[in-house]
């Protein structure tokens, strides 16, 4: 079984998807599987996954939605299938490869560097040593939406949006167990729910912002400025939501907690 679990999600990707850089991660990079995700597509995509996963076996899954429900659903969708693995580490990557997938031993590395890290999350930080490409339109209101998102957090989190995210196999569980409130910004969401259930203090130990060495902005993407008006309204719903969701994480933690102790 794979040690560590990348989750794809589709959504008529057939043109953009990289299929050979799918094969070729899973040649080289040995204790490591893939579980790709069609969420309702309309071209050809669902026969490329089924294709690759034909190929890789006992390394790769492919799970299909019947009807297109987001990113944040089918990327909850694949986190489950994978923990069926039981892998030590899960994590998501965006379809378009933006970050290479060489990133992702970078990544792992990490939780071997630091034995209380729970989360690492990839950071498009333009910086010198760095190639990130990013298109200015773009940085500019990812960098408004991120400082938001960072003061409603209370966590100091450059980069919430970027597409390529580890987690410890146990963390993952208890992230994504209950499906998120919106389709797009459920990144954000992630943090609120580890930020209440370990609390602010413990968080901050356990997240790591890792600067990517290489990204690349990818054309096609499905999030255009006519995206803002329904990104801003699923913003302004988690900013109602967070006390309700911290209370329900809380209660979680303390469940859990009284779970343990009974136990020894």
């Amino acid at each position: 079984m794979p040690e560590c679990v990348i989750v794809i999600p589709c959504h008529n990707e057939a043109a953009r998807l990289d299929v050979d850089a799918v094969r070729n991660f899973l040649c080289t990079v040995p204790g490591t599987g893939i579980v790709t995700v069609d969420d309702g597509s309309s071209d050809g995509t669902r026969i490329l996954l089924e294709e690759i996963a034909a190929a890789f076996p006992e390394r790769c899954a492919v799970v299909v939605l019947p009807e297109n429900r987001g990113k944040a659903e089918a990327v909850r969708a694949g986190v489950l299938r994978a923990l069926e693995w039981k892998p030590e580490l899960v994590g998501y990557w965006d379809a378009d490869l933006a970050t290479p997938f060489e990133t992702v031993e970078l990544m792992r590395s990490e939780f071997l560097r630091n034995p209380q890290l729970e989360l690492v999350t990839g950071c498009r930080l333009r910086r010198l040593g760095g190639e990130v490409r990013r298109s200015l339109m773009r940085h500019l209101i990812g960098r408004c939406f991120a400082t938001a998102a960072s003061l409603l957090l209370r966590l100091p989190v450059y980069d919430t949006q970027c597409g390529a995210k580890l987690f410890r196999g146990d963390t993952a569980e208890l992230l994504f167990a209950e499906p998120f409130l919106t389709r797009w910004l459920f990144d954000v969401e992630l943090f609120f729910r580890f930020e209440a259930s370990r609390g602010r203090v413990a968080a901050l130990r356990r997240i790591l912002e890792f600067p990517l060495p290489v990204w690349r902005d990818v054309g096609g993407s499905q999030l255009t400025l006519r995206s803002a008006p329904r990104i801003l309204a699923e913003f302004l719903r988690l900013v109602r939501s967070f006390r309700r969701i911290r209370r329900r994480m809380i209660c979680g933690r303390s469940s859990e907690t009284i779970r343990k102790r009974a136990e020894r």
